[in-house]
C-alpha cells in the first residue's frame, strides 16, 4: 500500500489529481460548515433528533450532516442525482430525449446541461418547501426554529441553498474533469464517511459505560468485514455472454473472425433500487412530521425503521426498482439487434428474438440475485441496530455507495499506474471484474 501511494506521488499528472481532488473535497466540507442565515440552531437540533428514520434523516445522512445544521449546502448533491435520473427515464419516454442520447457526444452533453438546468429547478422546490416547513416547526420549549418568518426570509434560504447546491454541481464537475474518479460519487462518499469518526467515539464511549460489550463488539468487527467483502465480491460479479464475430469484408478491409464477450454485472441497477425504495418509504413518517394527528402519528411510526412492516415494504420496493431500473437502461432487443448488425452471434443462439429472449432470460435471473442481494445489505442496519443497540448505522445504502465509489475510485488510480508501467495499487491485485 506504501509502495503504491509512493508510485502515486511518483506521476506528476496523477499527483496533481488526486490533490485537486482532495482540494475541492476540503472546500467542500468547509461549505457544509456554514451557517444558512435566520436559523435558531438549537431548536433546529431538536427538530431532527425528532426526524431520525425519516426522509430528513436519509437526506441528511447523504449531505455529511449539512441538512442538520442547515448549512448553505444542506441540499447537498440530491437536486442534481433526481434530476440525472429523472433524464435516465425520459430517455425511454420521450423520443426526442432519446435520439439525442443516440448523438454521440453533442447529444450527451445536451443532455448534461438539460440535467443542470432541472437541478436548479428541483433545488429552487426543495429549497422552498423547507422553507415553509422551518417556519412552522418548533424547539423543546415551543420556540420557533424561524425567529422572523416571511417571504424575505423564505427568498433568502431559497436562493442560498440553490446557490449551494449549484456550486456543489460545479465542484463535482470539476472534480471529474481535472481530479480522480467521479466528482459527484465522491462527494457523496465524502458524506458518509464524515460520520465514522462520531461513530467510532460512541462506540468507544459505550464500551467503557459498560453498555456494549467486548463480545458484541468484537462480533460486528466480523460482520463488518464480512459484509464490506461481500459487497466487493458481488458488484465485481458478472455473466459474461460469449459473442463470436465471423469473418466479413467491409469494402476492401477484411475482418478476421473474432471473440468477444457481453459482461452483465450481478447489480446492474446499482444504489437507486434503495434511494427509491428509501424515498418511497419514508416519506408517510416526513409528513407526519407537520401533522400533529394521532393515527397520522401511528401509521407514520409502523413505517419507519426497525419496523417488521418497514422492513417488509423496503424489501419489495426494492425488488421491484431493481427489475424497473433495470429494463430502462438495458434493453435486450436492441442490444441483440447490434450484435446481428455487427456480425455477431451467441454459439447455440440464433440471431434476433432468439438472442434477445435469452439476453432477457439471462438477465432476469441475475437480477433476481442482485434484488436479494441490496435487500439483505439494507436490511441489515434495523437487524444490527435493533438487535445489538448498536449506535452507528452500519449497512445500507449508504455502504453499498461508500464501498462502490471507493473502488472505482482505486480502479482509476490503478488504471493510471499500470499504464505508466507501475505496479497497480494493491499489490498483486487487479481491479477488475469477476466471471
Amino acid at each position: 500500500m506504501f509502495d503504491a501511494l509512493q508510485n502515486i506521488f511518483k506521476i506528476p499528472e496523477l499527483k496533481k489529481r488526486v490533490l485537486f481532488s482532495l482540494g475541492m473535497l476540503a472546500v467542500y466540507r468547509v461549505g457544509c460548515h456554514i451557517p444558512t442565515p435566520g436559523i435558531d440552531r438549537l431548536a433546529l437540533a431538536h427538530f431532527f433528533k425528532q426526524a431520525q428514520g425519516t426522509l430528513l434523516g436519509m437526506f441528511d445522512m447523504f449531505s455529511g450532516g449539512a441538512l442538520e445544521r442547515l448549512t448553505v449546502f444542506a441540499l447537498g448533491i440530491m437536486p442534481y442525482i433526481s434530476s440525472s435520473i429523472i433524464f435516465q427515464l425520459l430517455t425511454v419516454v420521450v423520443p426526442a430525449i432519446e435520439k439525442l442520447s443516440k448523438e454521440g457526444e453533442s447529444g450527451r452533453k445536451k443532455i448534461i446541461q438539460y440535467t443542470r438546468y432541472g437541478t436548479i429547478v428541483l433545488s429552487f422546490v426543495q429549497g422552498l418547501g423547507i422553507a415553509i416547513g422551518l417556519e412552522s416547526m418548533r424547539g423543546p420549549a415551543g420556540e420557533l426554529v424561524v425567529p422572523n418568518p416571511g417571504w424575505s426570509f423564505r427568498l433568502m434560504t431559497v436562493i442560498t441553498l440553490t446557490a449551494g447546491t449549484a456550486f456543489i454541481m460545479w465542484l463535482g464537475e470539476q472534480m471529474t474533469e481535472k481530479g480522480i474518479g467521479n466528482g459527484i460519487s465522491l462527494i457523496i462518499f465524502a458524506g458518509i464517511v464524515v460520520r465514522i469518526p462520531t461513530a467510532l467515539s460512541n462506540t468507544v464511549r459505550l464500551l467503557n459505560a459498560g453498555q456494549l460489550s467486548l463480545f458484541v463488539l468484537i462480533f460486528v468487527l466480523a460482520l463488518m468485514f464480512v459484509v464490506i467483502a461481500a459487497i466487493v465480491f458481488v458488484e465485481r460479479g458478472q455473466r459474461r455472454l460469449p459473442i463470436h464475430y465471423a469473418k466479413r469484408v467491409v469494402g476492401l478491409k477484411t475482418f478476421n473472425a473474432q471473440t468477444s464477450h457481453l459482461p452483465l454485472k450481478v447489480n446492474m441497477a446499482g444504489v437507486i433500487p434503495p434511494i427509491f425504495a428509501s424515498s418511497i418509504i419514508m416519506f408517510p413518517a416526513t409528513v407526519a412530521n407537520f401533522i400533529n394527528v394521532p393515527w397520522v402519528q401511528k401509521a407514520a411510526k409502523s413505517l419507519t425503521p426497525g419496523n417488521l412492516v418497514y422492513d417488509l415494504f423496503f424489501v419489495a420496493f426494492i425488488v421491484f426498482f431493481c427489475y424497473f431500473y433495470t429494463a430502462v437502461t438495458f434493453n435486450p432487443v436492441d442490444v441483440a439487434e447490434n450484435v446481428k448488425k455487427h456480425g455477431g452471434y451467441i454459439p447455440g443462439i440464433r440471431p434476433g428474438k432468439e438472442t434477445s429472449d435469452f439476453m432477457d432470460s439471462v438477465l432476469t435471473r441475475l437480477t433476481f440475485a442482485g434484488a436479494i442481494y441490496i435487500s439483505l445489505v439494507c436490511v441489515l442496519p434495523s437487524i444490527l441496530i435493533g438487535k445489538f443497540n448498536l449506535p452507528f448505522y452500519f449497512g445500507g445504502t449508504a455502504l453499498l455507495i461508500a464501498v462502490g465509489v471507493g473502488m472505482d475510485t482505486v480502479a482509476q488510480i490503478e488504471s493510471h499506474l499500470i499504464t505508466r508501467n507501475y505496479e497497480g495499487f494493491l499489490k498483486g491485485v487487479k481491479i477488475r471484474g469477476r466471471k
